[in-house]
């Protein structure tokens, strides 16, 4: 019997989504946009005015989605699911993106310390005939952080390509009392969500 196709184009750079999809026996070919250079990102992550952090993250991952569907219609690629992604950080409303450098990174942190915030991903997946995604919520309750433990943590590599200053998955766990919501969906690609709508696509999963 030929064995069943589990594989997905993935329109993102970030490692923790290719570790996650791998956990559940996704294989993916990457599909990546560009986000910098002479003729600008492929899909900008600027937010809007006064634009909701649910709002902001569902309309940049469909966004992505859309784009790299166009992609691969141009390209004539082998049809298959496309999955994108986008994580965001808020608090009391309050949109918290990747830090540019340590004084950000550390006022990011200060911000969050002893504090409840949300960590917001919306997946999407589109295919010639399926288009759909979903934002899944979590809520992060961080200790109270000493300016020393800030430093500390903003002197490594994890802070400078997450959203909000910190990854759940590292150094920064130990950073966090509780959480309600998702794990990995906190780390950037909830597996319930996303294994839910990749069936929807056509995809073959337990």
């Amino acid at each position: 019997m030929k064995p069943v196709e589990r594989k997905i184009y993935l329109a993102s750079k970030s490692p923790r989504r290719r570790e996650l999809l791998r956990q559940i026996g996704v294989d993916f070919e990457l599909l990546l946009l560009r986000s910098e250079g002479p003729r600008g990102a492929d899909v900008t992550e600027e937010v809007n005015a006064d634009e909701p952090a649910f709002d902001y993250v569902t309309r940049v991952a469909n966004e992505k989605a859309g784009f790299a569907f166009e992609l691969v219609r141009r390209r004539h690629l082998k049809p298959r699911p496309i999955l994108s992604a986008d994580t965001t950080v808020a608090v009391d409303g309050q949109i918290l993106g990747k830090p540019t450098g340590k004084e950000e990174a550390e006022a990011m942190l200060h911000q969050l310390s002893g504090r409840t915030h949300q960590v917001l991903t919306s997946v999407a997946v589109r295919t010639y005939d399926f288009e759909g995604s979903v934002t899944q919520v979590s809520d992060v309750r961080f200790a109270k952080l000493t300016p020393a433990a800030i430093q500390a943590y903003c002197a490594t590599t994890e802070p400078y390509d997450k959203a909000g200053g910190y990854g759940i998955q590292g150094l920064a766990s130990i950073f966090i009392e509780r959480i309600e919501g998702s794990h990995s969906g906190i780390m950037g690609l909830p597996l319930f969500e996303t294994a839910d709508l990749l069936r929807q696509a056509g995809l073959k999963l337990p």
